[in-house]
């Protein structure tokens, strides 16, 4: 391999490439920077060229053995693979050893979504008309409304035509840069334009954001999952809920009434129709739901 230089030095000049040219997030970064310090002290003083399929598949064996979730170690993986795969071009290291190791299969978890009755009464309680509660009441009314992503949301600007209250839609680009145009139901047009009322005397000069903060400007996505989360206990939900669940809510509603998966797929944004797919299973745990207490011989006697 050329340049050799230890694997704490090549590590770091790969997380630099990775920063500067694909510009990804400081946690992913941080999450990559973890997977590589995890590879070396499992190398202990061996060198980069030594490793092999075998040995590969036996570290992955032990982190699972200390308990490292598949999910987890799938993002390991992608990680060590990535870097190989990087000192392969630019070290030219003779093969990437990773190339075809697979993390042991997870189960995929459902995504949780509440009922139709607990999203009426989130949304339905009353709260006084402040300027926060107003806020409040439009960010989570547009999340259910359209099912849109926290990131999306809080990405909205106020005066760029994407949000279109005439035409009942809403324009947003989400992951990959993709963009897509989803309708706004009228409680959320209505929630929306009793807030922009109220945000123009709100917003600090020149913002663009559609929802502000207390100090008018755009406000964070931590604090739209904690106004939520106060929300719903106030209304006495025992759920933890938090924003993107009124996504999964927006989901496997309107997959309930419709039955239209490819048009739930457009809606959310999802590059492949078998991520979309999961919300038939929470549609037909709600209708196993229905059989096991209507039907007469569902159950043993």
């Amino acid at each position: 391999m050329r340049g050799r230089g230890d694997g704490a030095t090549l590590a770091r000049e790969y997380l630099e490439a990775l920063k500067s040219q694909r510009r990804l997030s400081p946690a992913t970064l941080r999450n990559y920077a973890h997977a590589l310090k995890l590879l070396l002290s499992l190398l202990e003083q061996s060198d980069l060229q030594s490793l092999d399929a075998a040995q590969a598949r036996r570290f992955v064996g032990a982190l699972h053995g200390r308990g490292l979730s598949p999910r987890t170690l799938a993002l390991t993986l992608s990680a060590w693979r990535g870097w190989y795969h990087w000192l392969v071009r630019q070290h030219g290291l003779k093969a990437n050893p990773l190339v075809g190791l697979r993390a042991p299969k997870a189960k995929r978890a459902l995504p949780k979504a509440l009922s139709v009755d607990t999203a009426q009464r989130l949304l339905e309680g009353e709260e006084g008309a402040t300027a926060d509660t107003t806020r409040d009441r439009a960010m989570f009314e547009l999340l259910y409304s359209s099912g849109l992503r926290l990131g999306e949301l809080v990405a909205l600007n106020i005066d760029d035509g994407r949000l279109d209250l005439r035409q009942a839609e809403v324009t947003v680009t989400g992951k990959g840069s993709k963009t897509r145009t989803v309708p706004v139901g009228a409680r959320a047009r209505e929630a929306l334009k009793d807030w922009i009322e109220k945000r123009n005397g709100i917003a600090a000069p020149s913002e663009k954001a559609l929802f502000v903060g207390a100090r008018g400007r755009r406000i964070s996505p931590g604090v739209v999952g904690a106004r939520l989360a106060a929300w719903a206990r106030r209304r006495g939900l025992a759920e933890r809920v938090h924003p993107h669940m009124l996504r999964h809510s927006f989901a496997s509603h309107v997959l309930q009434s419709s039955q239209d998966l490819r048009a739930v797929q457009e809606m959310l944004g999802h590059a492949s129709i078998s991520t979309t797919q999961v919300y038939t299973h929470l549609d037909f745990q709600a209708l196993a739901k229905v059989y096991d207490a209507a039907h007469p011989r569902a159950k043993k006697k």
